[in-house]
């Protein structure tokens, strides 16, 4: 997400791509797919694509499990733990990224998917503030088979394993490839901020960082010691 100094403008998407995500919103958590998807190989309109590099071996989904809400976020990868906020639509259709003078805490669209439910959730955050880096500045670095935590509201752990990593410019944003699940069934967790250049003009940032991930592992809560 944009700083301060993008006076509120610099969200997830600006101009015509939050068109396509208001057309798109209906695909959240909801078995759709465009076409293959998924695969690991730039498509036209991507600035960058880390994709799936060739050796990297992936485990295999973990079944979707019980719905309830994230509560935190963590991406060991990247030095990232941060608390989790649920968040709705601005008065533009848009996604709320969390306040500004909150630039350490990640939103999670509320009314889309839970982390490990059917479908793809999406946990949003800004990627800098007008003097330092926000929550989800070293997201661009996170790379195929990286584990992403997700603590839930009732203890458990639901750990992601992340199988793409992609850059949208914002006109050519995919709303299916970023929205709607990969594969029919699987729990899956994208997380977004923004990427490509800051234009001064606009006042916004170019595209879109979009981490996609699925489901591998379930934790449980742990249980509290009896005494005896």
């Amino acid at each position: 997400m944009s700083s301060e100094h993008a006076s509120g403008t610099g969200r997830l998407l600006t101009g015509v791509a939050w068109a396509v995500l208001l057309v798109g919103l209906w695909l959240w958590g909801r078995e759709v797919s465009d076409g293959p998807g998924g695969s690991s190989a730039p498509t036209t309109g991507d600035v960058a694509a880390v994709g799936r590099p060739l050796g990297v071996a992936l485990p295999p989904a973990h079944d979707p499990v019980t719905a309830a809400a994230p509560q935190r976020v963590e991406i060991p990868s990247i030095g990232v733990t941060a608390p989790v906020v649920p968040r709705g639509l601005d008065t533009s259709g848009a996604v709320d990224p969390p306040p500004y003078d909150r630039p350490g805490t990640v939103g999670w669209y509320g009314a889309g998917a839970q982390p490990g439910a059917p479908g793809a959730a999406l946990l949003v955050g800004h990627v800098d503030t007008e003097s330092k880096p926000a929550v989800f500045y070293g997201l661009s670095a996170t790379r195929p088979g990286q584990k992403v935590d997700v603590v839930r509201s009732d203890g458990s752990v639901a750990e992601f394993t992340i199988d793409d990593v992609r850059v949208f410019t914002r006109d050519r944003f995919d709303a299916h490839k970023v929205y709607g699940p990969r594969e029919a069934g699987r729990a899956e967790l994208r997380l977004i901020t923004c990427g490509g250049t800051y234009d001064r003009k606009a006042r916004t940032y170019t595209a879109n960082v979009v981490v996609s991930a699925y489901l591998t592992d379930v934790r449980a809560p742990r249980q509290a010691a009896v005494k005896s």
